[in-house]
């Protein structure tokens, strides 16, 4: 399969100068999240000037080849969700889109022929699928990884085709071109494996011997073959909601009882189609720039918000947060149709679910929550502003 690789480099500061052009001027550290209080702060992305900068690499040693910087926190939702616009462009032009990571895209090339009859029409289209903003690279070749390197090593704005044996053109590339830690890459280095053509020279079982089942992969990369297959992203409807709380607090109530309001958001839109969340990722973002996230996934889909909360309080007990959080969000990745349930035998019960029901219909037609109730958030509070908060009582 031909494949066509497109490289935006420097993703997540493009993302920032968009929305703030001023640091276009500044030598600028984005930092990835901190996950936990004490975790040690790591590179993104930076500035192009910067030298001798990876992405990964500790914030105390890139701050040793470069002092007078300007150091940012990284925005993760906001890069996905640039990235995401750009994808959606992509696959209006080929249905083969894999967003492999923020700013390296694979697009299945096989097929689209007669949509476009040479690359020069392909390339063109697709760079018109791209911000002006964001500078690309484009490769084509037969595998991702040489697509990869193509792109690469292509002119700016431009693109570069990759034919015959790649052996000629990989033989001088370094070895951090491979897409290992840097971990891995120091280690080639401390034996002395500079290249990808000293790495493809060598024999597999001492490879396989310092980095075990990895060192099958990289010997196999640095000799040009690579059976990755392209994985198209799989295209559904994601609702997302989010809010600041009104202060910054360290207790799970309070911020359960944030999470639950943004469901009862988010259920309004959902019961209009009697749907229901397969998957649900959890975001916060701290006071001391801690941005911490989680996946939930449920065997059925949670109709309402009483079978979601129970989940989603165990994920939360379990996985703390990195500090006091001052902004929540919700992202709902996976819906999902009700399964086929018996009605209660009680008549008390089939009546509170006939009344919730007539709930829901009203906050439908109206566009809101109208009936509420009053929930403990945090009751020894000196502030009886924080005691409780009024829950919407739909679920």
């Amino acid at each position: 399969m031909r494949i066509l690789c497109i490289l935006l480099p420097h993703f997540p500061l493009g993302c920032e100068i968009r929305r703030c052009p001023d640091i276009k001027d500044c030598s600028t550290i984005i930092l990835q999240p901190r996950d936990t209080a004490g975790s040690q702060r790591l590179v993104l992305d930076f500035s192009p000037e910067l030298k001798n900068l990876q992405c990964g690499m500790p914030l105390q040693q890139a701050l040793s080849y470069n002092r007078e910087v300007k150091l940012i926190q990284a925005d993760l939702p906001y890069y996905r969700s640039a990235f995401c616009e750009i994808l959606d462009e992509l696959e209006q032009r080929s249905p083969l889109v894999e967003g492999a990571d923020l700013g390296q895209v694979y697009i299945g090339l096989d097929g689209l022929q007669m949509l476009y009859p040479d690359d020069d029409i392909l390339i063109k289209a697709m760079q018109e699928a791209v911000p002006e903003t964001f500078p690309s690279l484009m490769g084509i070749a037969g595998g991702k990884f040489l697509a990869y390197l193509t792109a690469l090593h292509s002119p700016p704005d431009g693109y570069r085709v990759m034919t015959g044996d790649a052996a000629p053109f990989l033989r001088d590339l370094p070895c951090d071109v491979l897409p290992i830690s840097l971990k891995y890459k120091g280690k080639l280095h401390d034996f002395g494996l500079h290249t990808l053509g000293q790495v493809a020279a060598l024999p597999p079982g001492p490879l396989q011997a310092q980095f075990g089942p990895e060192g099958r992969k990289i010997r196999e990369l640095a000799g040009g073959y690579d059976d990755t297959p392209l994985c198209p992203r799989y295209t559904e409807e994601i609702i997302e909601e989010s809010t600041a709380l009104t202060s910054v607090t360290v207790s799970l109530d309070a911020v359960m009882a944030t999470l639950e309001a943004l469901l009862s958001r988010a259920f309004i839109k959902l019961n209009y189609r009697g749907m229901g969340i397969r998957s649900i990722t959890l975001w916060t973002r701290t006071c001391n720039s801690g941005y911490w996230e989680k996946d939930v996934r449920f065997k059925e889909p949670a109709l309402n918000v009483i079978s979601a909360m129970s989940r989603i309080r165990q994920v939360m007990e379990n996985y703390p947060q990195p500090g006091p959080v001052e902004q929540a969000g919700i992202r709902i990745t996976g819906l999902g149709h009700q399964c086929g349930r018996q009605k209660s035998l009680f008549s008390e019960v089939r009546a509170r679910d006939r009344l919730l029901d007539d709930i829901k219909q009203l906050d439908l037609r109206l566009g809101s929550p109208q009936v509420f109730k009053i929930k403990e958030v945090e009751p020894w509070s000196r502030i009886p502003e924080r005691r409780y908060a009024l829950a919407p009582l739909s679920r």
